[in-house]
Order: C-alpha cells, then sequence, then structure tokens
C-alpha cells in the first residue's frame, strides 16, 4: 500500500515507541522483583538451575531483578542501550528454560521466548536516533 510505504521514514519514531513500551512493562515485572529483597531474589535465582547454575541463587536472582528494572530503564532511555538487551535477552532465556524445565507448556513459556527474540533482535537494530545513545 502506497499509504503505509511512507512509514518507513519514521523508523526512529517506532523504535522510540518499542522501547517505551518494552521497556515500561521490564520495569512493571521487574521493580516488584528488585524492592523483594534477599528471600524473594533466593526464590527468583533458584531458576538459574534451568541454565546450569546451580550456585548462589540470591546473586542470580538480584541480577535477574536488576536485568528487568534497570534494564526496563535503560531501554527507555535508550542508554548503554545494548548492554541491556543482551542482559534482558539472557534473562528472558533462563524464564524460558525455566518454563520448559518445569514441564510447562510451550504456551505459558511463550511469552519469555518471544521477549527473548524481540530483546535479540534490538541488539542489531540499536536505540535509534530518539536515545542517549545516538550516534
Amino acid at each position: 500500500m502506497a499509504v503505509l510505504s511512507n512509514l518507513g521514514r519514521y523508523k526512529d519514531a517506532g523504535l522510540l515507541v518499542l522501547r517505551i513500551g518494552l521497556g515500561a512493562m521490564m520495569i512493571f515485572h521487574g521493580y516488584p522483583k528488585l524492592i523483594g529483597g534477599p528471600e524473594n531474589w533466593a526464590q527468583l535465582g533458584t531458576s538459574a538451575k534451568f541454565v546450569g547454575l546451580n550456585f548462589a541463587p540470591t546473586f542470580w536472582g538480584l541480577m535477574a531483578a536488576l536485568a528487568e528494572a534497570a534494564g526496563g530503564v535503560l531501554i527507555i532511555l535508550g542508554l548503554w542501550f545494548r548492554p541491556a538487551a543482551i542482559f534482558l535477552t539472557l534473562n528472558m532465556i533462563v524464564a524460558s528454560a525455566m518454563h520448559l524445565g518445569k514441564g510447562d507448556d510451550l504456551m505459558t513459556a511463550s511469552h519469555a521466548i518471544e521477549l527473548a527474540f524481540v530483546f535479540a533482535g534490538l541488539i542489531f537494530i540499536g536505540p535509534g536516533k530518539y536515545s542517549i545513545d545516538k550516534r
């Protein structure tokens, strides 16, 4: 469609919308985990066993909570965008492995799997020109 083909000019605006939406939702999911404290982090960190990390669950839980909460802020701002996207991709891989390792069906794991692909793609695309990291 000719009308929609002109939207390609606004790809940086589209990336901004994507960054704001994804970042806000990651903050929404990660902030309660972050303020949950060491007991919550230890419980969250047990998910790391599904990727072979069977030690320091409190540490891994804190890292997962930080990846989601702080990573969401960084994604929105476009600051340290690619490192944040890498950490969020890894976090979603662990979440996917946890769901599948627990015996959940693909429908239950699909949200984490989809987000892993989105963040992995954003590593290559970058934050766009409406970001602190702009070039």
